[in-house]
């Protein structure tokens, strides 16, 4: 499908509030062949999300420890998981010290996540990415472990006032870029 076509996919399913403040751009190099251009989302005219761009307005990070010493990143433990850490170290641990192994645990798992997804922004990841949303359940797209899935999930019409105020304690365990586009359709509703 053609960059143009695929974009004016995209802004028909928009929610009405974003229609003309989220705009969907994309660069390319004719005569460059080994260049793959770029695409961003632009927000009010402003680029927001460059595709393989450290230089943006949200916040990339560069290495698993930057992860895991982010204090803004709050990692809820769920008993399962206290559970898990309790049967693998035999029981011999004191219950403090077991949420913070468990907790440990998962914010090293949720930092090879965001750094896998954060690595595949590109261009023609972007195409690939947005030809799958068009294609797949809503549902399916706001659950995914993809940022650009994600992002294009919650400017989606599709998803409405209940569902966007019901995700927030879902969307505090995902990357800054998809947090940045639901604090701001959360803006809109």
């Amino acid at each position: 499908m053609s960059w143009s076509k695929l974009k004016q996919q995209l802004e028909s399913f928009l929610s009405p509030s974003l229609q003309g403040k989220v705009e969907y751009r994309a660069t390319g190099y004719r005569y460059v062949p080994d260049k793959a251009g770029i695409c961003y989302i632009a927000v009010d005219k402003k680029n927001i999300l460059n595709m393989n761009d450290a230089a943006t307005s949200i916040k990339w990070y560069a290495s698993e420890q930057e992860i895991k010493s982010d204090s803004g990143i709050d990692i809820p433990v769920s008993t399962e998981q206290i559970e898990a850490v309790r049967n693998d170290t035999g029981g011999k641990i004191p219950e403090d010290r077991l949420i913070v192994i468990a907790r440990s645990r998962k914010i090293a798992e949720l930092a090879k996540e965001l750094m896998a997804a954060q690595a595949s922004l590109s261009k023609s990841n972007f195409i690939t990415v947005a030809n799958r949303f068009l294609s797949t359940s809503i549902e399916e797209s706001i659950e995914s472990k993809d940022i650009l899935l994600n992002i294009l999930a919650l400017m989606d019409r599709r998803v409405g006032k209940k569902r966007i105020l019901n995700m927030s304690d879902n969307i505090r365990l995902k990357h800054p870029a998809v947090q940045y586009f639901y604090e701001l359709r959360l803006s809109t509703v």
